[in-house]
């Protein structure tokens, strides 16, 4: 039965870096941009800045832990062996909430794009993208990954046109500029969501070749290469557009590449945008679909899902699993809302998964890593433990509405990990 549940090794260095990037850069870029813009003013740079060296610390924790256990489970296998089976398949409820909310978020951004350029209903386009990608994923891995490279490099030439666009304005405005000190970390924790992606690459960990070394590997170069990309952008977009204007966008890098070249390059970017917010979907549901299937393989959820497909060698049931919840939550409307919903659990899973590391660093010390986080006093880790104090500070600053949803999510997600390893007989610890 498990010879038969293995998934094939297909990715190299190469090609999960790319799925990572064009993941990261996908539609909170070219969504959030103008949101955050109204929150931060010309500071916007700064509260990339700081999101992404949030992102970094937890990219850390997952680069060690990766290299530890290369396994498609990632954040649920890293818990568990930390905390034991309910908190971990706790944990993977969670990174499953994220993976179908923010599917289903972006797949509304691709829709109203989509609606733009051809005049239909966005819900046909949100899940007729959802049909078309889950059967490319079905396909294959390989397929899948060649597709999100191809976009991958579309949505880099979208980024690199802004920025082209933007430097006969570059230092005509004051980049220090902000309402206020809150609006700056405010902007922070609603494009954290832009920086969301890095951890798809430890979700395909099982498929790639090599994987206790290529996938830090590939952790580093992704997260490094967006957050100089991210800054140049915010720069120049609120340089191009006066913040308050852009604060003020549905399709902010369209607008911002209007002012300089015109309709033809507003609707060139529209069709960047609706590439890179396809690219977002395929890459958050490949790895969601992993994590699913990681968690069906180890018994945490039901076995069905872990079904491997006999010609393709893909966990299909996990893929349709993935598409059908995320479907039905097509029907939350405000992208900035559901971003921060996500923001909310992701928060929760880069805390635990940053304790796991400390944890582990003393109660699993003789393992082998191939890759180890610099920075200790001894076994502990600093910069892990700055990684928690980080995402508890910009979990301080979500909304009382996003908590309030985010608290019921969580809720649910404890009276399910309950319900399985009560079912099971498993201990809290193991």
């Amino acid at each position: 039965m498990k010879g038969e549940s293995e998934l094939k090794k297909e990715l190299n260095l190469l090609e999960i870096t790319l799925v990572g990037i064009g993941n990261i850069l996908g539609a909170g870029i070219y969504v959030l941009m103008g949101r955050a813009a109204g929150l931060a003013g010309n500071m916007v740079w700064f509260s990339f800045l700081f999101a992404g060296a949030t992102a970094a610390l937890s990219a850390l924790s997952y680069m060690e832990l990766a290299s530890m256990y290369p396994r498609a489970g990632a954040e649920y296998e890293f818990v568990k062996r930390a905390f034991g089976e309910r908190i971990g398949l706790f944990v993977g409820l969670l990174v499953i909430y994220f993976v179908v909310i923010t599917s289903s978020a972006v797949a509304l951004g691709f829709g109203r794009y989509f609606s733009n350029l051809f005049g239909s209903g966005y819900l046909i386009g949100a899940i007729g993208l959802f049909i078309f990608l889950s059967l490319i994923m079905v396909y294959g891995i390989k397929e899948s990954a060649r597709l999100a490279i191809l976009i991958s490099l579309i949505e880099v030439s979208g980024l690199l046109i802004v920025i082209y666009t933007g430097f006969p304005y570059l230092g005509t405005v004051n980049y220090l500029e902000a309402p206020d000190l809150a609006g700056i970390f405010e902007a922070s924790t609603l494009i954290f969501f832009a920086f969301l992606g890095f951890e798809d690459i430890v979700r395909l960990s099982q498929e790639t070749k090599e994987a206790e070394k290529t996938t830090p590997k590939a952790l580093l170069i992704a997260i490094f290469f967006t957050v100089f990309l991210y800054m140049c952008v915010a720069v120049t977009a609120v340089s191009v557009l006066d913040y308050r204007v852009l604060g003020l966008s549905e399709i902010p890098l369209a607008d911002v590449v209007a002012v300089s070249l015109g309709n033809d390059a507003f609707v060139i970017m529209s069709w960047i945008a609706l590439f890179s917010t396809m690219n977002t979907v395929l890459v958050v549901m490949l790895g969601g679909s992993r994590i699913v299937y990681g968690m069906a393989y180890a018994g945490s959820l039901p076995g069905s899902l872990s079904r491997v497909h006999a010609s393709y060698h893909t966990p299909w049931v996990a893929i349709f699993g993935v598409a059908c919840l995320s479907i039905l939550f097509v029907l939350l409307r405000d992208i900035a809302i559901v971003a921060n919903i996500s923001n909310f659990m992701i928060f929760i899973v880069f805390f635990m998964v940053n304790l796991s590391l400390i944890k582990l660093r003393y109660t699993d010390p003789e393992r082998n890593r191939p890759y180890r986080v610099p920075l200790n006093i001894g076994r502990f880790p600093l910069l892990p433990f700055l990684g928690t104090l980080s995402t508890v500070f910009l979990f301080s600053q979500l909304s009382l509405d996003v908590i309030t949803y985010g608290l019921i999510l969580v809720g649910i997600a404890i009276l399910i990990a309950l319900l399985r390893t009560r079912k099971k007989g498993l201990p809290g610890t193991q």
